[in-house]
C-alpha cells in the first residue's frame, strides 16, 4: 500500500513538472507581433514631430542671434579679447627680464664686496709687512746687490694711487649695477655676465686707468757728459752670471768710461756673449753724436793687432783680484791680448761692496795709460740712484742707450702682432734653481703655485688683459697647474710661451735671414784636431761648420780648428734678448725679485716709457704662505 502511495505521488510530481515545463515554453515563445501597417504609422508620427521642431528652431535662432550680438558688442572689448595671449607673453618676458636683472645685480654686488675686501686685506697686509721689514732691516746690516727689501713694497704714493683707482673702479661698478637694474624696464638685450666691469664712460676721468704708464721723468734726471779721448780705452771685462749680469756689467762700464773720458771696448764674442748680435752698438754712438763704444774687432784694427792692456786696476780685491778667474785670462791670451799684473785699487769684497762716489772713481782709476781695465764691476755700488734712473746716467738724445738690436726689436713686434696683441701682461716666472736661492734670503721670494696664481689674478683683474706672455724655466707640471688657476670673470687666462722654430711661421724669419739665429761663439774647446766622427757628433748636437777649404779637410779626414768657424743653430743670447724685448713691450710686467733678468726688463720699460703703475714683483708686499726648512 505504501508502494502504491509512493508511486502515485511520484506520478503526480512528474505531471506537475511536465505542466511547469509546458508553461515555461509557452511563455518563452510568446512575443508581441506588429504588422507592417503599425510601423508606417509610427514613422509618420515621428517625422511630423521633427518638422514642427525644426520650424520652431529656425524662428528661435533668428530671434536670439541678433540679441546675442548686441549683448556681446556692448559688454566686451573685442580688441583686448584678441590680444590677451600676446599680452600674457609680454608680461612673462618682462618678469623674466626683471628676474635676470636682479640676479645680475646680485652678482655684481657680490663682486663689489669681494673687491672691497681684497683692497682692505691688501692695505692691512702691506702695513704689517712694512713693520716686519723695518724690524728686520734694523737687525740686518748686510748689503746685497739686488734691490732692497723696501723696493718690493708699494710706496705711500703708489698706495694712494692704487686706492684712488680702486675707488673709481667701485664707482664704475656701482653705476653698472644701476644700469642693470634699469635695463629690465627697457626692451632689448642687457649686459652679459662676461662684460667688462669697468665703465667705459668714466675713462675720461683722471686716474681711472689703474695701469696707466708712469712718467719717465727724463727732464729731471741727473746726467754726465761722455766725451772720450779717441786714443784712450777702457777694456770691458764681465764674467759673473748669465747674460743679464753681463749686460748690467757692461752698462756700469759705460758709466766708468764716461767718468774717466775713455772709449769703451766691448768684449769679444770668443770670451763673452756676442753683444754685437743682440745690442745695437751703432745706436749708442748715434745717440751721443760721437764714437764712444767700439767692438773688439774695431779695437784690434786700431791697435794693428798689438793688443795690450797697459794697466789693470781692479775694482774688487776679493775673492780674487778683478773678480777674474784664470780661465778668462787664458781666453784673453788666446785672442792675443796681453796684460800687466793685476793691482787692486782698494780693499773691496764682492759680497760686501761699499758705496762709492764719482770722486772715488776718478781718484783711484784715472791714468795716462792708453788702455786700462778694471775687471768685473757687476757688484759695484757707485752712485746707485744716479746710475739706475730712467734713461741712465749719461746725457744723450735717445730714450735709452743700451737696447736690443733693430732686428730683435722687429721680431719681438711681429711676435706680439701674431700671438698677443696690444694689451697683454708679461710674466717672468723664474723657478729652476730659485727655491734654494730665495729661501736663503730673508724674507723668501719663492711662492707656492696657488699663491702665485692669486697674485697674478689680482694683476690681471686690475689690468683687464686677456692674455699673459710667459717667460719661464719652470717644468710643465708647474706651468700646467698655474694655467689651471688663472681665471678672469669665469674665463681662463691663457699663458702664451714663445714656440720653437717652425718654418711655417714667419714672425721670426728676420733672425734667420740675417744670421742672428746663429752664434759664432764656442767655449772651452781645447782640441787641436777634430776627426770626421767628431764632426758628425757636432752636427748631431745642433752645431754646424763652415769651411774655408771643405773638400781638402774632408779628404784628409781631419779638420784643423784653424780653418773652422763654429756657429750654433740658435743662440741663447738672441733668445734671451728676444724674450726680454717682448716683456719690455707689454702693457704690464710681473717680474721676480732678485732676478737680474727682471731688473734689466724694468730698466728698458722705464727708459722706453712703457713702465706701468701695475708693474711689480710677483706677490709684491706678501710673504710666502709656506717656507721649507733649511738643509
Amino acid at each position: 500500500m505504501d508502494r502504491d502511495r509512493e508511486s502515485s505521488s511520484s506520478d503526480e510530481e512528474e505531471d506537475d513538472d511536465r505542466h511547469t515545463l509546458i508553461l515555461q515554453n509557452d511563455t518563452r515563445t510568446k512575443s508581441p507581433q506588429r504588422s507592417t501597417f503599425h510601423i508606417d504609422d509610427f514613422n509618420n508620427c515621428i517625422s511630423s514631430v521633427n518638422r514642427r521642431l525644426s520650424f520652431n528652431k529656425r524662428y528661435l535662432f533668428a530671434i536670439l542671434l541678433p540679441l546675442f550680438i548686441l549683448i556681446v558688442y556692448f559688454t566686451t572689448d573685442i580688441k583686448n579679447l584678441f590680444q590677451t595671449s600676446v599680452s600674457n607673453v609680454k608680461f612673462d618676458a618682462s618678469i623674466n627680464r626683471m628676474r635676470d636683472s636682479e640676479l645680475r645685480a646680485l652678482y655684481l654686488l657680490r663682486h663689489q664686496q669681494l673687491g672691497l675686501f681684497q683692497l682692505w686685506n691688501r692695505t692691512s697686509l702691506t702695513q704689517s709687512n712694512f713693520s716686519f721689514l723695518h724690524s728686520l732691516n734694523s737687525t740686518n746690516n748686510h748689503t746685497i746687490p739686488v734691490p732692497s727689501l723696501h723696493d718690493h713694497l708699494l710706496s705711500p704714493s703708489q698706495l694712494f694711487e692704487d686706492l684712488k683707482s680702486a675707488l673709481l673702479s667701485q664707482i664704475s661698478l656701482n653705476k653698472q649695477i644701476q644700469q642693470v637694474l634699469l635695463s629690465s624696464h627697457h626692451s632689448g638685450n642687457f649686459l652679459d655676465f662676461d662684460t667688462n666691469l669697468t665703465d667705459p664712460t668714466l675713462r675720461d676721468y683722471a686716474g681711472l686707468d689703474r695701469c696707466r704708464k708712469v712718467d719717465p721723468m727724463f727732464v729731471r734726471r741727473r746726467t754726465i757728459q761722455w766725451k772720450p779721448k779717441s786714443n784712450k780705452f777702457l777694456f770691458a771685462i764681465c764674467v759673473s752670471g748669465q747674460m743679464s749680469n753681463h749686460l748690467i756689467c757692461l752698462e756700469k762700464h759705460m758709466f766708468f768710461a764716461a767718468v774717466l773720458n775713455r772709449v769703451l771696448v766691448v768684449p769679444s764674442s770668443k770670451v763673452d756673449y756676442a753683444f754685437h748680435r743682440v745690442l745695437d752698438i751703432d745706436h749708442i754712438n748715434k745717440c751721443l753724436g760721437r764714437v764712444v763704444v767700439v767692438t773688439f774687432e774695431e779695437f784690434a784694427e786700431k791697435k794693428k793687432n798689438h793688443l795690450h792692456i797697459d794697466r789693470v786696476i781692479c775694482y774688487f780685491s776679493s775673492p780674487q783680484p778683478c773678480y777674474v778667474d784664470n780661465d778668462h785670462v787664458k781666453k784673453l791670451k788666446a785672442l792675443g791680448v796681453s796684460m800687466n799684473k793685476l793691482e787692486p785699487a782698494w780693499v773691496e769684497d764682492v759680497k760686501k761692496p761699499n758705496q762709492r762716489t764719482v770722486q772715488d772713481v776718478v781718484a783711484k782709476f784715472s791714468s795716462d795709460d792708453d788702455v786700462i781695465a778694471i775687471g768685473d764691476v757687476f757688484f759695484a755700488d757707485v752712485e746707485k740712484e744716479w746710475v739706475m734712473q730712467p734713461g741712465g746716467p749719461i746725457a744723450h738724445k735717445c730714450k735709452t742707450l743700451v737696447e736690443p738690436s733693430r732686428l730683435i726689436m722687429l721680431t719681438a713686434q711681429r711676435f706680439i702682432q701674431t700671438f698677443l696683441g696690444e694689451s697683454f701682461i708679461a710674466l717672468h716666472f723664474r723657478r729652476h734653481g730659485f727655491l734654494k736661492f730665495c729661501n736663503a734670503k730673508k724674507p723668501s721670494c719663492f711662492f707656492p703655485i696657488p699663491q702665485a696664481a692669486d697674485c697674478i689674478n689680482r694683476v690681471v683683474e686690475r689690468a683687464n688683459t686677456p692674455v699673459i706672455y710667459l717667460f719661464t724655466d719652470a717644468a710643465e707640471s708647474e706651468t700646467g697647474l698655474l694655467q689651471s688657476l688663472l681665471v678672469l670673470n669665469g674665463k681662463a687666462v691663457p699663458l702664451v710661451k714663445r714656440p720653437s722654430r717652425n718654418s711655417a711661421e714667419k714672425w721670426d724669419a728676420l733672425l734667420y735671414r740675417h744670421g742672428l739665429g746663429e752664434d759664432s761663439q764656442i767655449k772651452g774647446n781645447n782640441m787641436k784636431f777634430i776627426t770626421l766622427s767628431d764632426h758628425i757628433r757636432c752636427l748631431s748636437s745642433s752645431l754646424y761648420m763652415e769651411y774655408f777649404d771643405f773638400e781638402t779637410a774632408f779628404s784628409l779626414n781631419i779638420l784643423d780648428l784653424n780653418i773652422v768657424k763654429y756657429t750654433t743653430i740658435l743662440s741663447d743670447s738672441v733668445e734671451a734678448m728676444l724674450d726680454k724685448t717682448i716683456c719690455a713691450l707689454s702693457k704690464v710686467f710681473i717680474g721676480v725679485s732678485g732676478s737680474t733678468f727682471t731688473e734689466d726688463i724694468l730698466r728698458l720699460r722705464k727708459d722706453w716709457g712703457s713702465a706701468s703703475l701695475c708693474d711689480e714683483y710677483l706677490c709684491q708686499g706678501e710673504l710666502p704662505n709656506f717656507i721649507a726648512g733649511d738643509e
